[in-house]
């Protein structure tokens, strides 16, 4: 129905195909989702011993982080979750694209990206490419990418017993949403849990607490969670994060605004929260992880390229509306720029 290029792998068992060409890493069944779908991590480069003694948050109360895991000396940790949320697959064509650039030397356009493809030389990298099988399952359709606004909200939330669109965010009124609805969107599993929102200070749904169990016994430097958001791109931190993470996060909005302005591509940054002194709006996932394993925990909000809805002209977001081929560099670059910013805090000693 909807057309997407060659090189955009998004469906289930495509996923499955690239983990069976995965020689150079190891990939691993890191759980099974609510509806006993495969959720997979691909692991790149060799394991470390951080030597910790201690969880993040007794380190951090006998007042350094060194007794969870002590970074010296030791290369940069870059964890990268798609689909959190399975109507949102640009993350997942990016990690599947790279993954067969560092195996093959080429993505699947047959181009290479020197960094990217021998950056396993230098890191260790943890790749989920789908965190959220089930939703993806129940998309229809392959792409978003150019996609009617309606139809992407058809898919992304759901709709409600009386047929009307769940939307955003008054989706989340309801948690789990599954017997509120007539159609699950792909933002839940088949328990009708949103990975993002689940209750992370209870019993978490096999997803979440696979992403949670990696991030722990890994310690990642970043954590890049990749989302979707019509036709905008964001890049932000958690909110209950410290202020040298947020200061980090805000340095590399810069970074890779500025490389993406030399392609002529957008990233839209959001202020700096200068004011602490209001409790933020949400704790969710990122700010979860963060405080589990003290991770740069950072959301992006890829740019999908749905067509602007009517009526909503003023929508400023909808004026860079990007093709599959720009979103799949607009990924790269963010990857590359986070990797390149992990190695430059590392020989500060800031991470």
């Amino acid at each position: 129905m909807y057309e997407r290029p060659e090189f955009w792998k998004t469906r289930l068992d495509e996923v499955k195909t690239v983990m069976d060409t995965v020689r150079k890493g190891t990939v691993k069944v890191a759980a099974k989702s609510a509806g006993g779908r495969d959720v997979y991590l691909v692991e790149y480069g060799e394991k470390q011993n951080f030597g910790g003694t201690a969880n993040y948050s007794s380190a951090m109360g006998a007042g350094s982080i060194k007794y969870y895991a002590d970074k010296k000396g030791k290369k940069p940790v870059i964890y990268i979750i798609g689909a959190e949320h399975g109507d949102e697959l640009e993350g997942t064509v990016a990690i599947l694209n790279m993954i067969r650039m560092i195996e093959t030397g080429k993505d699947f356009k047959g181009e290479t990206i020197p960094y990217l493809r021998d950056c396993i030389e230098n890191c260790r990298l943890l790749l989920i490419p789908i965190a959220n099988p089930d939703g993806r399952a129940r998309m229809e359709i392959d792409t978003l990418n150019r996609v009617p606004y309606e139809v992407f909200r058809h898919y992304a939330q759901g709709r409600w017993k009386d047929r009307s669109l769940c939307s955003w965010p008054m989706c989340k009124q309801v948690h789990p949403i599954k017997d509120h609805v007539s159609f699950l969107g792909a933002y839940f599993n088949d328990d009708g849990v949103n990975i993002v929102h689940d209750n992370f200070f209870g019993k978490m749904a096999s997803e979440t607490q696979a992403i949670f169990d990696i991030a722990i016994d890994e310690a990642p430097d970043f954590t890049l969670h990749l989302h979707g958001a019509s036709c905008k791109n964001e890049i932000d931190c958690a909110d209950y994060s410290p202020r040298v993470v947020k200061e980090i996060v805000q340095q590399l909005k810069h970074n890779v605004t500025a490389e993406a302005d030399k392609h002529g591509l957008p990233t839209l940054l959001n202020k700096f929260r200068e004011d602490d002194s209001n409790p933020p709006r949400t704790f969710n996932i990122m700010s979860a992880l963060h405080h589990a394993c003290g991770t740069v925990s950072m959301l992006y909000e890829c740019n999908q390229g749905v067509l602007k809805p009517e009526g909503e002209e003023e929508l400023e977001e909808w004026e860079a509306m990007l093709t599959c081929d720009e979103i799949l560099w607009q990924l790269y670059i963010l990857f590359e720029q986070t990797i390149r910013y992990a190695h430059e805090l590392r020989d500060k000693g800031v991470m």
